[in-house]
């Protein structure tokens, strides 16, 4: 008899479930490089000739950078995770894994990199088994990794016992002046306002940061 394999469950074949990862941790961030240079900042911040801060605003860089990074979801550059799904009780098909984090400009044009998929075994104490890259490949129309069979040996009273880690790459949209010009405004923004109070209303400035990044801000269905 054959199986409706878009009824099975949110792992069996090919259509892209959202939910079906159970947990995700960012395992490794960049956070050594520059993206909006010191020569950048200072030009920025009206700060010619005065180096006393340069240590204050390289934090600030970094803080600009991660915020905009996760506001978008687009690495600007790579970052890696580590993601769990639950266990798998059909064996022998093909499983469709959502891979969170990643967003059309991240996964279109940039790309992933998988650097590792596999799942705990039955053995006592079970034991950590990584698949060969044979045996599974990233769907960037989907954002997605279809596994090409699951082995029977997958612990199934584990909690999550498949495991995938992977890597957004850098996009270049990273490059572009205007999201760079939004980093620049979000950095002043932290120069200016170091409290998180405020005495007056609060409103959005026209042509800021929101407006600046919003066309590039994925819509994901």
């Amino acid at each position: 008899m054959s199986v409706d394999n878009t009824t099975v469950g949110p792992y069996l074949g090919t259509v892209r479930n959202p939910y079906s990862y159970e947990k995700v941790e960012q395992i490794a961030r960049d956070i050594q490089t520059e993206w909006l240079t010191l020569d950048d900042i200072t030009n920025q911040l009206n700060l010619f000739d005065d180096q006393s801060q340069d240590n204050y605003l390289q934090v600030l860089e970094l803080a600009t950078r991660m915020a905009i990074e996760d506001y978008l979801g687009m690495s600007i550059f790579p970052v890696s995770y580590r993601v769990f799904y639950g266990s798998i009780t059909s064996m022998g098909t093909n499983a469709c894994l959502d891979l969170p984090e990643v967003t059309q400009n991240s996964g279109t044009q940039a790309g992933i990199t998988i650097n590792s998929v596999g799942y705990w075994n039955t053995d006592t104490p079970p034991v950590f088994v990584k698949l060969t890259s044979s045996n599974y490949f990233y769907d960037p129309t989907g954002n997605k990794l279809i596994v090409n069979g699951i082995p029977s040996e997958v612990n199934n009273v584990m909690t999550n016992p498949v495991v995938v880690e992977y890597a957004t790459n850098a996009s270049p949209l990273a490059q572009y002046p205007v999201i760079k010009q939004a980093g620049l405004l979000l950095l002043t923004h932290f120069y200016n306002n170091r409290s998180n109070t405020t005495g007056t209303r609060l409103a959005d400035i026209p042509f800021g940061v929101d407006t600046l990044l919003r066309p590039y801000k994925p819509l994901v269905m």
